[in-house]
């Protein structure tokens, strides 16, 4: 019987804000296999996401608010054996979808272990930590997303989705760490959003985001889908909004770069982005 405790820090709330990145890579796919699609939706939101989450509390026993846990529960040794569990039954569904596929999900499922191990902590480094989150949770999704849903068995992938995606998440997670600064210092972390500051935090989030607005931009221009430009731009605007009012509130006082305003930052940006994903990869039904 799962404790109240493991599956708390599961986290499973937490894969709706990685989900845009299922969403925008499977608008993509030409010619989509559904029972394929379906699966990996599975695999990554209910196995390999909330394994993550659950192993990276088990490492840092955090006794502060993290993503999406105000007051996180201390971790168990059911949550470490369920995180072992989660990560062997995904690799064992992704031989499903063809060995290639699953041994790119083993390469993402042991980078998010090297990232929160002891005895690696990729996350302690602010810029490699950075930089792992970005290509795997990123690039890598979307990798994983096109080639195991795509009907034709093909190895290409647009390089363009990869970084896009990459992007996003380069764009966003530094605000996640914002007001985590001195927790993740008492624990050896330096991230990069502590050394940026925060104004440079808001900063960087916003040169980022604008780069990857300016690559899907691009990428739906290329590809002849201006029209769904326009949507996206559209739901990206009350996200915009927000993080303007928000760093305005950060600069007045820097109390204000909270979990309370994270947590309201991520749940306006996953549910807009969502939206928008979800309206492209339905829009192929009438087309």
């Amino acid at each position: 019987m799962l404790s109240a405790s493991t599956i708390k820090l599961l986290r499973l709330p937490f894969s709706i804000f990685l989900s845009p990145l299922y969403f925008f890579a499977l608008s993509q796919v030409p010619h989509i296999n559904w029972w394929k699609a379906a699966l990996i939706f599975v695999m990554l939101h209910l196995l390999i996401y909330p394994a993550s989450n659950g192993y990276n509390s088990y490492m840092d026993r955090d006794t502060g608010s993290i993503g999406g846990l105000e007051k996180p529960p201390p971790p168990s040794r059911q949550l470490f054996l369920l995180t072992i569990v989660l990560d062997t039954a995904a690799i064992l569904l992704s031989l499903i979808i063809g060995p290639l596929f699953a041994c790119v999900a083993g390469l993402y499922i042991g980078a998010s272990k090297a990232y929160s191990y002891r005895g690696i902590r990729l996350k302690k480094y602010p810029f490699i930590g950075y930089l792992t989150v970005i290509i795997f949770q990123g690039a890598l999704t979307f990798a994983l997303v096109y080639y195991g849903s795509n009907n034709q068995e093909q190895l290409w992938v647009p390089w363009q989705g990869m970084v896009v995606c990459a992007l996003l998440i380069g764009g966003f997670y530094p605000l996640t760490q914002i007001y985590q600064h001195r927790q993740d210092l008492e624990d050896g972390v330096t991230t990069i959003s502590y050394k940026l500051g925060y104004r440079g935090t808001f900063i960087f989030c916003a040169l980022v985001y604008t780069l990857a607005f300016t690559f899907m931009a691009q990428f739906f221009i290329s590809t002849k889908q201006v029209y769904k430009l326009a949507v996206v731009s559209i739901l990206f605007v009350p996200v915009i909004v927000y993080f303007i009012g928000w760093f305005h509130k950060v600069i007045k006082d820097s109390a204000t770069a909270n979990f309370k305003n994270t947590m309201k930052m991520t749940w306006m940006a996953a549910t807009c982005t969502n939206i928008a994903f979800i309206i492209l990869l339905t829009w192929r039904f009438f087309e």
